[in-house]
């Protein structure tokens, strides 16, 4: 997807504004019709929320008909059929790509359901989620009524745009969209950082598999050269961060039992606010281990 500065939006030809934000909101360019009216934006914030008074001021049939223009998630049919390219990014971004049979059987239980009870598609921005937590969302919601699950999806519609205005518009001022998973290791032996320490971050699933999402190793101030996780939402979800920690104690002569006591280190966690930022640390000795959450 490529680009375009704000200033250039600004300055387009109404066709032009249309076809660059045409697909901002699933199938429907009539949004973009409409902000093109109301240039120049100041800013991508201002942009956004004037999208956002379009689709909240339409009449109830449009927002419907809105709703309805999305995609159901880990559709195989739909998959077959094929979706926008920006939905087929954003589910996969979740792994909705690779499911187990396992999962894909949830899955089509729970959108059967819930377009049976409310008539329109169940709608996450799922680029905020893992697919445990997108399973656990939909059980949420299928317990509300439909007043509420249109103000959701209205809501959600929202989150997405936001995500994908980030990617195409280039403005002085950004959306906060994004959030950051940092860690570092500090030695408590000697009262250092932990340099040459391999991690694997993996997202943890009750349905399918677990899967391998980042590796790094620290560096000389026992940190990451970049985020685990950065310049894009935490998915909502359980984690694991392993850390091997004995062949860093061997190489420097630190006395350890034949097996090490500690070997592989694994810190599970829970990530619940997608725009945060969470600073998941490990202080250790060769015989203990703490962390805390940081900032």
């Amino acid at each position: 997807m490529s680009r375009i500065s704000l200033a250039d939006l600004n300055a387009a030809s109404q066709a032009d504004f249309v076809a660059a934000l045409a697909n901002v909101v699933e199938y429907s360019p009539w949004i973009a019709e409409q902000l093109a009216d109301k240039r120049p934006f100041a800013g991508i914030n201002q942009l956004h929320a004037a999208l956002m008074a379009a689709i909240q001021s339409a009449e109830p049939d449009v927002q419907l008909a809105l709703i309805r223009a999305h995609p159901d998630l880990a559709s195989k049919t739909q998959r077959a059929a094929g979706l926008t390219v920006e939905s087929t990014d954003e589910q996969n971004s979740a792994g909705l790509d690779r499911l187990s049979e396992a999962e894909y059987a949830a899955f089509e239980r729970v959108n059967s359901a819930y377009r049976d009870k409310f008539g329109f598609p169940y709608i996450v921005c799922v680029r905020r989620h893992t697919r445990d937590s997108v399973l656990r969302d939909f059980e949420t919601r299928l317990r509300n009524i439909a007043k509420t699950e249109t103000r959701r999806a209205i809501e959600e519609i929202g989150r997405i745009s936001a995500l994908r205005l980030d990617q195409l518009v280039m403005a002085d001022d950004r959306l906060k969209v994004h959030g950051r998973l940092s860690t570092h290791v500090l030695d408590n032996h000697v009262g250092k950082p932990a340099p040459g320490i391999p991690i694997e971050l993996v997202e943890l699933a009750s349905l399918g598999e677990s899967r391998v999402i980042a590796r790094a190793v620290t560096n000389a101030d026992g940190r990451t050269d970049q985020p685990l996780i950065g310049g894009r939402p935490l998915p909502i979800g359980r984690y694991e961060l392993k850390f091997s920690v004995a062949r860093y104690y061997a190489e420097r002569n630190v006395p350890l039992s034949d097996p090490p006591f500690l070997d592989e280190i694994p810190l599970r966690f829970a990530v619940s606010e997608p725009e945060g930022h969470y600073h998941v640390p490990l202080l250790v000795t060769p015989w203990s281990y703490s962390t805390y959450r940081g900032s």
